[in-house]
């Protein structure tokens, strides 16, 4: 039988689905990274909430800034509350110890604080200097071993931040159970935080780097959506069930409608109609099965303009409950932040429609565009998983000519449906063309299709049939031939 260890939560939601629910209890961990990487946010952050779930906090700090700066630093923070410091959160300085008597003195002090105090988390800030009173790495190893035997003796987690980046030969890594590292990666004018468990002895956790940010809530971690959802949350429904892409005409080209919870993708240049068809598929939502729409372009106002001109009252749907307009602007975010945040959106809402436009968006928030399609697939599959029906889309270069470009390699293994939509010229008019490339598992009209959008809302009809050469940009009456 498999033993469940009892776990820490360290109050921050995406750490904690790193760790597999948090820091194992009792056990030893090292937080490194260089200054300002976030590692004295991190630990006060995880002792304020350690208090809030009943616990108590021993804080020793080996370093000679003053507790009163520290604390004017963290008042800046949502998590900190003052009025738990000298209470349930302890402070105590062991610099002074540690220089003028050493590190035996420094665990005396710390194993008395511990029992006076009856602390369920200790945190000691300032390892660099203690591997520096140190003789030999003997005296640390030594120094780290009685730490976390009078720890773990009094039921204590440890907590031990360094400004050094310690490699996994050295006498404290081979000590403790974990290692949380945390940086900094700049790539242009773009900085990026990020984390990484380096070691988890004894318990699962997400493995590789993971994105985090600092803001006025504190440390905020986001767990790569390709390792959180690497198999999906639900195997799907194994009924095939038919839904309105809210125009009735496409309903019939793709043999009665979208299958649910299925991943439909719309390729065009600018202007070729594909944020119109999002809005009508969004149009056929109810309050028993709400629509979101995730856009990165087009505020709620300027969406309920549009879809007005359509015949689509958003207004009255948002007010009924079918349907929610959430903006994401471009110009900052992480991508798993995003992704986490589209995901929570449908989980509040319950949502079973749901249009990203676009996918270009997600790409340019993209630190490591190697990750693409990694984290499509995830974000996709965790959708489809939960019986989400999604329409996507993604905006092409070029407005004429048949080379169509996509976000991410293998795209059409990642997608259920695709749409390609483009401008043709033909009898001296530009016009709109829609043809299906692809429905998964289901019969669909593959004739090119003309595309109208005007007060009637948008219509379909077969336009082609007499000309040759459409897709690429410029078409040719086949009596002209």
């Amino acid at each position: 039988m498999v033993e469940t260890l009892k776990r820490l939560a360290t109050g921050i939601e995406g750490l904690d689905a790193l760790l597999k629910g948090g820091l194992v209890a009792g056990s030893s961990y090292i937080v490194q990274g260089p200054p300002g990487a976030g590692k004295t946010i991190l630990a006060n952050q995880l002792a304020c909430g350690h208090v809030r779930d009943g616990g108590r906090v021993l804080v020793a700090t080996l370093l000679s800034e003053s507790h009163e700066r520290l604390f004017k630093y963290l008042s800046t923070l949502e998590f900190f509350d003052q009025t738990l410091v000298g209470d349930q959160i302890q402070f105590v300085s062991a610099f002074d110890t540690l220089q003028d008597e050493g590190l035996e003195a420094v665990v005396r002090l710390l194993r008395q604080e511990i029992a006076r105090q009856q602390a369920s988390l200790l945190i000691v800030d300032g390892l660099l200097n203690a591997r520096a009173r140190a003789e030999t790495s003997l005296d640390t190893k030594k120094f780290v071993a009685e730490l976390q035997g009078h720890a773990a003796f009094a039921g204590c987690t440890v907590l031990l931040l360094t400004s050094a980046r310690l490699d996994e030969g050295s006498p404290e890594h081979t000590m403790v159970d974990g290692v949380i590292e945390l940086g900094e990666q700049l790539e242009g004018s773009r900085a990026v935080r990020h984390i990484q468990l380096r070691k988890t002895r004894g318990s699962g956790a997400l493995s590789g780097v993971h994105e985090c940010l600092i803001n006025e809530a504190g440390l905020q971690v986001y767990p790569r959506l390709e390792a959180l959802y690497s198999h999906p949350s639900n195997l799907g429904s194994d009924t095939l069930v038919r839904i309105t892409t809210g125009v009735k005409a496409l309903d019939g080209m793709l043999d009665g409608g979208l299958a649910e919870g299925s991943v439909s993708l719309l390729m065009g240049p600018s202007g070729a109609g594909k944020s119109s068809l999002g809005l009508g598929f969004l149009a056929a939502a109810t309050p028993e099965a709400p629509a979101l729409h995730f856009g990165f372009y087009e505020p709620p106002a300027r969406l309920r303009l549009k879809a007005a001109s359509l015949g689509y009252d958003f207004a009255e749907m948002e007010r009924q409950g079918a349907l929610q307009l959430s903006w994401q602007p471009t110009t900052e975010g992480l991508l798993d932040q995003v992704g986490a945040r589209l995901l929570a959106q449908v989980q509040a809402l319950g949502a079973r429609r749901v249009v990203i436009d676009s996918l270009g968006a997600f790409a340019r928030l993209a630190f490591d565009q190697a990750r693409l399609n990694g984290f499509f697939r995830a974000l996709t599959g965790e959708l489809r998983a939960r019986g989400v029906s999604v329409m996507l889309t993604w905006e092409m270069r070029d407005l004429f000519g048949s080379e169509i470009t996509s976000p991410a390699p293998d795209l059409s293994s990642i997608v259920d449906n695709l749409f390609l939509m483009r401008f043709v010229e033909l009898e001296s008019q530009l016009r709109r063309v829609l043809s299906i490339l692809k429905v998964r598992d289901s019969h669909y009209d593959p004739a090119l299709h003309e595309l109208a959008i005007g007060a009637d809302g948008i219509t379909l009809r077969n336009a082609f049939a007499a000309a040759s050469g459409v897709l690429s940009g410029t078409a040719v009456p086949q009596g002209d031939r």
